[in-house]
């Protein structure tokens, strides 16, 4: 296989990882409490899906710790280890509560062990072994992260890009002429334990995909992914299922790559713009040399920290563009392929975790932007109902917001200076920062906007009370002066009596019924009468105004 930088068999890579980190936002249950805990529904039922909920390797089961876990564990500030691991079972002496205090539950499926995918019609398919298939929840999030591993030895270069240019897609973007899905995988078929097809994708059956978009409006996701996803499920699908979600973003799915070559500073630099731009650069294309992320590529993506040029090395090139992680060394060095102590262990641990919160920070913030759109879409100002719905779900999102802030916002992961810098530039890409201001300035226009309409409320009942109080200091007045009773009522008989003050208060609910029904009216005549340059008939002219209720 061959592009136009030349002939990439001569650069087999001994070790490929991959890793897709999805990120899925959830549909809030009707009715059910708006705290989001989605992972529960999950694990309640376990007996008809294949996801079972998984401990880490801290308590699940202490034999399995390894070192590995230990140096992932340190490479964290403590606020970050708390979020990611939980304080630990019973902390506190007597406190017999051992339920994980983590606000991240993780659920794994063990049926699937190979991916048999074939990347273009004429190419013949490849099988790499499933690593682990999870997905990752968070308490108060209406998020999902799908997470998929995969591995091989063995490949030509250029298949590894190919590869990654084709796997990670939700969809197919597009039909060549023979029908074909293009920029996704020919065929991708996922083998159970037993080697026998558990799912494979559907790209060709463009009707589906057609009829699907025009019915509903929303991409419809290829079969094999879906088939991965089960229980949960397409929420403008027809299937049935109390978890539903829906995509935050393109149908590329973000992905990180470890690439272990022989002697990988023989790569020109057209092929380490390839490689690092795998996941959008077209195989097939021409190198767009002009364009301003291949010119300044090194500077904008590559992190060379240990990029050094000697024996020890570790001869080990990072390149971050947001949406893709690569991780290229040689593939001669132990401690690049060293599973417990080298790169290859901080590849499947440190550098996932950076990988994973700074997309979960992205996709967080996105489902945020979604739900103000969602809830101002509904808002209908002329209907009581929907503003009371429109700030309940303004002022759950802003409480949502802040718990948000305080227990997942972070700016610093690591006193490791190359991990920091790797969450660093992969937010800078992604656009954290920017996204969390803008959500902040939304969520604050739309707290003043409530707090402004209740103070327009607040205002509204103020000149109520206001003309009501003024017509009861006449009457109160011009009863004091006479000496209270006017008229000896008190005197009568019982049933006179009782008549009289029937009448009385008839007679005063409606004036007071009235003052309210008027209170605007009688308030704009109050202020015209007590301006000094109206004229007589003029003041005369507003208080009909307000006993005919007619417009100005």
């Amino acid at each position: 296989m061959t592009d136009s930088t030349g002939d990439h068999n001569d650069h087999p890579v001994s070790l490929f990882h991959a890793s897709l980190v999805w990120p899925l936002q959830i549909e809030p249950r009707p009715g059910k409490d708006a705290k989001a805990r989605h992972w529960q529904v999950l694990e309640a039922a376990k007996h008809n899906h294949c996801w079972t909920r998984i401990d880490d390797e801290f308590t699940d089961d202490p034999g399995q710790f390894r070192e590995r876990h230990y140096r992932e564990f340190v490479s964290f500030l403590p606020y970050v280890q708390r979020f990611l691991y939980g304080e630990g079972r019973f902390r506190h002496a007597g406190d017999q509560d051992d339920t994980d205090s983590s606000p991240m539950h993780v659920f794994r499926r063990n049926d699937i062990a190979r991916l048999r995918v074939t990347l273009r019609p004429d190419s013949a398919p490849i099988e790499l072994d499933i690593v682990h298939i999870d997905l990752y929840f968070f308490d108060d999030l209406d998020l999902v992260q799908f997470n998929i591993e995969v591995r091989t030895t063995d490949l030509p270069l250029a298949v590894v890009r190919d590869f990654l240019f084709r796997f990670g897609r939700a969809y197919p973007s597009g039909w060549d002429e023979d029908g074909d899905g293009v920029h996704n995988s020919h065929a991708a078929e996922w083998l159970g334990v037993d080697g026998q097809v558990i799912a494979r994708s559907d790209s060709a059956h463009r009707d589906k995909y057609l009829q699907f978009v025009c019915q509903h409006r929303s991409p419809c996701i290829s079969e094999h992914w879906a088939c991965l996803l089960r229980p949960l499920v397409l929420d403008h699908s027809d299937e049935v299922g109390d978890l539903r979600y829906r995509l935050i973003e393109y149908h590329r799915m973000p992905v990180m790559a470890y690439v272990a070559l022989d002697q990988p500073r023989r790569l020109s630099a057209h092929e380490w713009v390839r490689l690092g731009l795998a996941s959008t650069l077209h195989p097939d294309e021409q190198l767009p040399v002009n364009d301003p992320t291949v010119i300044d590529f090194e500077s904008l993506y590559c992190q060379d920290r240990f990029w050094t040029d000697s024996d020890a090395g570790p001869n080990t090139r990072f390149i971050c563009t947001g949406n893709a992680l690569t991780v290229v060394g040689d593939s001669a060095s132990m401690f690049f392929t060293n599973p417990e102590r080298g790169v290859l262990a901080q590849f499947r641990h440190q550098y996932f975790l950076v990988f994973l919160l700074a997309h979960l920070h992205r996709a967080a913030l996105l489902v945020f932007s979604d739900v103000l759109v969602g809830a101002v879409n509904a808002l209908d100002i002329r209907n009581d109902d929907s503003v009371r719905a429109f700030k309940r779900r303004i002022r759950s999102n802003f409480e949502t917001f802040l718990r948000f802030t305080h227990r997942y916002w972070f700016h610093e992961l690591s006193e490791r200076p190359h991990l920091q810098a790797t969450f660093r530039i992969c937010s800078n890409h992604l656009r954290n920062d920017a996204l969390y201001d803008e959500l902040r300035d939304e969520i604050r226009e739309m707290s003043h906007y409530l707090d402004s309409d209740s103070q327009r409320r607040q205002s509204n009942t103020v000149v109520r009370l206001t003309v009501i109080t003024i017509l009861g200091l006449i009457a109160t007045v011009t009863t004091g002066y006479f000496g209270m009773n006017i008229i000896a009522f008190g005197e009568g008989p019982p049933l006179e009596r009782l008549v009289h003050g029937i009448i009385a208060t008839a007679f005063f609910v409606v004036l007071v019924m009235f003052a309210i029904a008027r209170s605007k009216r009688l308030s704009d005549f109050l202020e015209v009468l007590s301006d000094e340059r109206t004229s007589f008939g003029g003041k005369l002219h507003a208080f009909w105004l307000v006993v005919t209720n007619r417009p100005n």
